[in-house]
């Protein structure tokens, strides 16, 4: 089986569950950036558009710098200080983490 079939096997049962688990809206702690609410797809496209938010590509590019992975789930959520990504990265090593980025700068905040 060559890498890139395992590694979406691995992504799909993570992503499953991640699923599974979870109840009601996900509110993850990530240190100071306590998520909220997430966006819709209608409230996601609005603020792409309006140029409040960087791009997508943005954000998994400085999660990938902090962690060398694949990302399996991204999310435009409203944060403590405005609107961050929360990314959740499937690492080289099969590790699962969540990193935050700020929407707005495109910096990385947080990590869990």
């Amino acid at each position: 089986m060559g890498r890139t079939v395992r590694a979406a096997i691995i992504a799909l049962t993570v992503l499953t569950l991640v699923s599974a688990r979870a109840e009601g809206p996900v509110r993850p702690q990530l240190g100071a950036a306590a998520v909220g609410a997430c966006l819709d797809q209608k409230e996601r496209r609005a603020a792409n558009e309006s140029g409040k938010v960087v791009r997508l590509a943005a954000a998994i590019l400085a999660a990938k710098q902090r962690m060398p992975g694949s990302v399996v789930r991204a999310r435009l959520c409203h944060g403590k200080d405005g609107l961050v990504y929360v990314l959740t990265v499937l690492a080289r090593d099969g590790k699962v983490a969540r990193l935050t980025v700020d929407a707005t700068k495109g910096t990385l905040i947080g990590k869990r």
